[in-house]
């Protein structure tokens, strides 16, 4: 996901989209926690998501 894509959405977007990866990255841990995750890069790209969310979010509280 870019950063152009999250920077045009609106605030409450933002959180629900937060929101929804946070979960993502929960069940991904757990995954990896029993064996059951086959590609780990994707626990990385859904931080690297997770801080472009947070950077937006924090963007817009400041405007």
């Amino acid at each position: 996901m870019k950063f152009t894509e999250i920077n045009e959405k609106s605030a409450a977007e933002l959180t629900a989209l937060l929101k929804e990866k946070r979960t993502q990255l929960f069940t991904l841990k757990v995954k990896q926690k029993t064996m059951q995750l086959q590609n780990t890069s994707e626990l990385r790209g859904i931080k690297k998501d997770i801080a472009k969310i947070m950077t937006a979010i924090n963007a817009k509280r400041g405007n």
